[in-house]
């Protein structure tokens, strides 16, 4: 299972034994009935619990559970049978306020009197129990709710407190607290100032964590989105208007984190209005919205997701409709996700972060979509990440499993589902190195089986974001996050629209924390110059235009060369800095000049790139992201060799070339050659001493004809160091002379000028003497000996070309000209040799 429930509060474990030391429970049966009746009315900002349940004589309490002290404390008893709909206590637990419907058998004695309410509010002074103050006496419901500071152990002598009415109104009264002894009493109770904050009103959602409240209203044609900020000094402000793209139904209002709809059935309502708000501290402005179906047996909603700019419409094909209550279907919070859960049908985990790619979302039906612990329906979310299952008044805290998700990773087949999980380990859960160790072993074996992506290409680059974001503001919307430009693979059971929406309108100024990234993003929303997020598959032009610029004479040392060879030295510099124990794998640090020329190239790009979006970073700053982002990307491509080194228990020693490799060197190889190519595909660089180890590997697993066609297709490239130690250690056996002869005539020019210069390997023998004789022609130019070739030349050799050559260097040397070519390197016999081998090798002989 993906979503893990944990008990935040159960009556029968939190609650029962509490409740069983009470007074009013002094016997079983009492004891019985109280915890059968026992109900959560409101989980408090500070994660406290409000409870009610049913004493003797059919007294009403109230309880409060303290989940961090895990402590339960008595609050308040009414000598009557009421029902609760709403309850708060302030801060420093010194008021209550309550709302409660009186019986009908009350009300209906009481009309033969005097008119009486069905519903009171009650501020009720608790510390100790004191005064009691009607503050409501209606026919309507009325929900009650204290602001709570951002800070929990900052204290105010004033409360606020909330009143929602059905009535479609919000007030705000403002109560002082003074203290007289141990007692805390109100201040003049009698005249208690209040504001009116909302008026008229469709629906209304209140955010206990951020101390929002949402609320549409319909201005002309049109429904608009409030949202009123308040603040830990008791001031509130409206902050944001936002026009929504959908008509609310006028019927009546909806009511959200402000009741617990136990007392049902007693009148029936209309279809409820199915609309939630989410946010996140990253920034994330997302809607929830259920739509009626078009045709039966389809569930429709809608995501708009304001920091983006766009709005998405799922339609869900159920595969079976019985007991369908598409008024089941539920929205829940879960920070990074939004959860839409239709119980028994389908799970759907919506990535508010990266919405753009449904394959970053979940979509899971049958088993894979049950919550394991709660009811079939009937729960509601009163804080983010938690659930409160009325048929068992158990509290949950809800949240991503990463045992269930590294399980779900092995079982899945389809290739959304393996990338949505990826994501989520790596982008949400965080990177560890035990979390790292089981991704790679899963890529390790998986490789061939993703069709659609590569998973070398994303856990790089969906784990060097979750690195990098946290260096600096708005970094997140400049690195890229996939690997993936789109996603058209169609996933089974749902379909989804996109269309642009309006951007919503921000009142205040200066704002900060959340607002302030809110306010980013929709600046990025309306940026509409070149792509935002780096996209390294760049680097592949600039490369080839650097290419071409090093054809023309006096252009390779030029500045640009010089800065980008310096990020290269720098980002190499950081690399070298990792522990010694980690250095399992046996990587030669020798100097690859392509390799460099990538690195330092991606560092300087992506240091341009951050350059043009990040106005408010200094420079230096800038090119230390940079320098760290390349740094960590070697550093992850070293993370899954040595990774993949240890799996297959190999030795971190360096492989003799002239033994044969075992099967797990040839796993390893084969390995090796997906990250070349999950590097190559997005023009990444790679480690040093990559391509040498690479390539030692290939000579010890692969037949000849097999080694070199790996070299000509570019799979194997060929190094200085690994060519020197090729030449050094393999003897000069028949199938040994086949394989160098078959390398040195596919080494690059630059090695093969440097190979050709040492003496003591075949081509160094062939290229002095052909040095020589260039150096003692030149020096010949259009003179003659004086004396005759014949009688000055040594013995003669039957291939007269090569006798006639071999006489008149003979004659050249002899008088002289050639004093510039060290003694004792170059004598005629090693020309003879050098000369008929040669011609040999062109003979095919």
């Amino acid at each position: 299972m993906l979503l893990r429930l944990r008990a935040r509060f159960d009556p029968r474990r939190d609650a029962a034994p509490w409740l069983a030391g009470q007074p009013l429970a002094a016997d079983a049966d009492a004891f019985l009935e109280s915890l059968e009746t026992l109900y959560v009315v409101n989980v408090e900002r500070n994660g406290n619990i409000i409870y009610t349940w049913k004493g003797t004589r059919g007294h009403t309490c109230i309880g409060l559970y303290d989940p961090n002290s895990q402590t339960n404390e008595h609050l308040y008893t009414f000598e009557k049978d009421l029902h609760v709909i709403s309850c708060s206590v302030n801060n420093e637990k010194t008021l209550l306020a309550v709302s409660f419907l009186q019986s009908t058998k009350e009300v209906t004695a009481n009309l033969l009197f005097q008119p009486v309410s069905k519903c009171l509010t009650l501020l009720i002074e608790i510390c100790p129990i004191n005064n009691v103050k009607v503050l409501k006496a209606v026919d309507n419901c009325i929900r009650v709710q204290f602001l709570y500071p951002v800070a929990e152990t900052q204290t105010f002598p004033e409360s606020c407190l909330l009143l929602i009415s059905e009535d479609k109104y919000v007030e705000k009264f403002d109560i002082r607290i003074v203290k007289e002894g141990h007692t805390a009493v109100i201040e003049n109770s009698s005249h208690l100032p209040k504001e009116k904050i909302a008026d008229d009103f469709l629906w209304i959602q209140w955010d206990t964590l951020e101390q929002r409240l949402f609320y549409v209203v319909r201005k002309g044609s049109r429904d608009i989105l409030n949202c009123v900020q308040f603040y830990p000094d008791k001031s509130f402000t409206l902050i944001l208007e936002v026009p929504l793209e959908i008509s609310l139904p006028d019927i009546g209002f909806k009511l959200l984190n402000l009741k617990c709809d136990y007392y049902q059935g007693q009148e029936v309502e209309p279809q409820p209005l199915n609309l939630h708000v989410f946010t996140n501290e990253r920034g994330s402005f997302c809607i929830c919205y259920c739509i009626a179906p078009v045709k039966p047996g389809d569930v429709t909603y809608s995501a708009f997701f304001l920091h983006k700019g766009y709005s998405k419409t799922y339609t869900v094909a159920l595969e079976r409709t019985d007991f369908l209550q598409v008024k089941d279907l539920t929205f829940l919070n879960l920070d990074y996700y939004v959860a839409v859960f239709l119980p028994g049908h389908f799970l759907h985990l919506l990535n508010t972060q990266h919405p753009d790619l449904m394959c970053c979302n979940f979509f899971l039906t049958g088993e894979d979509a049950k919550i394991n612990g709660l009811h079939k329906s009937a729960i509601v979310s009163p804080l983010k990440s938690m659930v409160l299952d009325l048929g068992t008044g158990q509290l949950f805290a809800l949240e991503i499993s990463k045992q269930g998700l590294l399980q779900f990773l092995w079982n899945s087949k389809r290739d959304s589902d393996r990338l949505a999980t990826l994501h989520c380990l790596l982008l949400y859960i965080g990177n560890t190195t035990e979390l790292e160790t089981e991704i790679i072993k899963w890529i390790s074996e998986n490789m061939s089986t993703c069709f659609t992506f590569d998973p070398v290409q994303e856990f790089i680059i969906a784990s060097l974001y979750w690195r990098m974001c946290p260096e600096a503001v708005n970094l997140d919307k400049l690195l890229p996050y996939t690997s993936l430009g789109c996603w058209n693979e169609p996933i089974p059971g749902i379909t989804c629209t996109t269309h642009i929406i309006s951007l919503p309108v921000l009142k205040a100024q200066n704002c900060k924390g959340f607002w302030e990234k809110l306010i980013s993003s929709l600046e990025y929303v309306k940026y509409a110059g070149p792509p935002l997020r780096f996209n390294s598959k760049v680097l592949q032009r600039e490369l080839e235009k650097l290419h071409l610029d090093q054809t023309d004479e006096g252009k390779r040392l030029t500045m640009y060369f010089t800065t980008i060879f310096e990020y290269a030295k720098k980002v190499l510099s950081n690399l070298n800095t990792r522990s010694s124990e980690e250095r399992l794998v046996p990587f030669f640090q020798d100097e690859d000049y392509q390799q460099q020329l990538q690195t330092g190239l991606m560092a300087a790009q992506l240091k341009d790139h951050l350059m043009r979006h990040l106005q408010y970073v200094g420079k230096k700053r800038i090119e230390q992201i940079a320098v760290d982002y390349v740094s960590k990307l070697l550093g992850l491509m070293c993370r899954i060799m040595e990774n993949v080194w240890r799996k297959y228990n190999l030795d971190s020693w360096v492989f003799y070339l002239g033994q044969q490799g075992g099967s797990n060197e040839a796993l390893v190889f084969h390995l090796m050659c997906r990250m070349l190519q999950a590097a190559n595909e997005m023009c990444l660089p790679l480690p040093p001493g990559f391509h040498t180890l690479h390539t030692r590997l290939g000579v010890r697993c692969l037949p000849l004809y097999t080694l070199l066609h790996y070299i000509d297709q570019g799979v194997l490239h060929l190094t200085e160091l690994c060519v020197l130690n090729l030449l050094k250690e393999l003897d000069n056996t028949e199938k040994n002379e086949k394989l160098k002869l078959g390398i040195l005539a596919r080494l690059p020019e630059a090695i093969g000028h440097k190979v050709a210069q040492l003496p003591s390997h075949p081509l160094g023998s062939s290229t002095i003497v052909q040095t020589y004789i260039k150096l003692l022609l030149e020096k010949l130019g259009n003179k003659r000996p004086s004396t005759s070739l014949v009688d000055r030349s040594p013995a003669q050799i039957e291939f007269l070309p090569l006798n006639y050559l071999v006489t008149m260097l003979a004659e050249v040397d002899h008088q002289g000209w050639a004093a510039s070519v060290e003694r004792g390197t170059v004598n005629l016999r090693l020309v003879e040799e050098a000369a008929l081998k040669h011609t040999a090798m062109l003979l095919g002989l």
